[in-house]
């Protein structure tokens, strides 16, 4: 029986432009595998408007399930960000303006036209709220218990991962392994299910695709145990060499 304590995070993608499709999300794969490094799952993953009750829903439910709570977007100057007003309705918790914060906004447009009262607004937070630094554009991210307050352009988000990094307590990351070979995935289901519940504590993910007029799937492998991952893909190459499916490495 695997007993390792498995941790668990959930994100929200907040804002109008993801759901409209004018701006395409990238947080998601690289909140992901910075995540997957400090020994935690990113879980679930839920995309909300620029709305407070569908805020206030998705992280009470979120937060509730997971160990680590990340929001990305709706903290810039502008009135339409209303993440922080959100998150602090579901803290049950007033919003006020964090001296450091507004310090830090000081120092950084002291050349560039000064702190305006919407500028100012970035230096909100949920009252009793910690900063996440952000070397990138001046304006800090917010930390509260386990929600993870960010920024929602992916090169100031990462700037704000790199911030935390080694600062949360997590288990052992994940590694995988991809093999790969021209076949139906539903020709070799029972194959993979098989494979499995013979070896615990291993997921195995299956991605097909159609290519130069083929079919053919990959199959990875994960577990925070490489030597798990490592017998599961013997084992798995075995059984579908021995069903006349040859696979590849790495992957096709």
């Amino acid at each position: 029986m695997n007993d390792k304590r498995i941790w668990t995070a959930a994100l929200v993608v907040i804002g109008d432009e993801i759901l409209s499709g004018r701006t395409q999300d990238k947080n998601v794969a690289q909140i992901a595998a910075w995540l997957n490094v400090q020994g935690i799952r990113l879980a679930e993953v839920r995309v909300v408007a620029d709305r407070e009750e569908a805020i206030v829903e998705a992280v009470n439910q979120l937060r509730a399930r997971n160990d680590y709570l990340f929001t990305t977007g709706g903290i810039g100057p502008t009135h339409d960000d209303i993440t922080v007003d959100a998150i602090a309705a579901a803290l049950g918790v007033g919003v006020v303006h964090h001296p450091e914060a507004m310090a830090i906004l000081e120092r950084y447009y002291a050349t560039r036209g000064g702190v305006t009262e919407a500028r100012a607004r970035m230096a909100r937070v949920p009252e009793g709220a910690e900063l996440i630094a952000n070397k990138v554009s001046g304006a800090p991210g917010i930390r509260f218990g386990n929600i993870f307050v960010m920024a929602g352009v992916p090169h100031i988000t990462a700037g704000m991962l790199d911030a935390l990094t080694g600062t949360l307590e997590g288990g052992e990351p994940v590694v995988s392994r991809t093999i790969g070979g021209w076949v139906a995935e539903s020709e070799v289901a029972d194959i993979l299910r098989d494979a499995e519940r013979a070896h615990d504590g291993v997921a195995i993910g299956s991605y097909p695709f159609f290519r130069e007029g083929r079919v053919g799937a990959n199959f990875v492998v994960r577990s925070p145990d490489q030597a798990k991952v490592d017998a599961c893909i013997a084992d798995l190459v075995k059984a579908l060499g021995d069903a006349g499916f040859g696979m590849t490495d790495g992957g096709i």
